[in-house]
């Protein structure tokens, strides 16, 4: 019968300072690029909606 061994069982235990590192990458470099990137995506594709369809209300005269 084959012997189970679990995934964590040939890594490291990672330390602390190593998840403060990376946290601090995703907290302040990546997901704040990453949002600041959705807005922007968002703020386009609206503009270009509006420049093809023209500006949302009632129609003009």
């Amino acid at each position: 019968m084959p012997k189970i061994v679990s995934a964590e069982a040939g890594q490291p235990k990672p330390s602390r300072t190593r998840e403060l590192i990376t946290f601090g990458i995703l907290a302040f470099g990546i997901w704040p690029v990453l949002a600041v990137g959705f807005v922007g995506a968002y703020g386009f594709i609206v503009w270009a909606f509006q420049i093809i369809y023209g500006p949302p209300g009632p129609p003009g005269h």
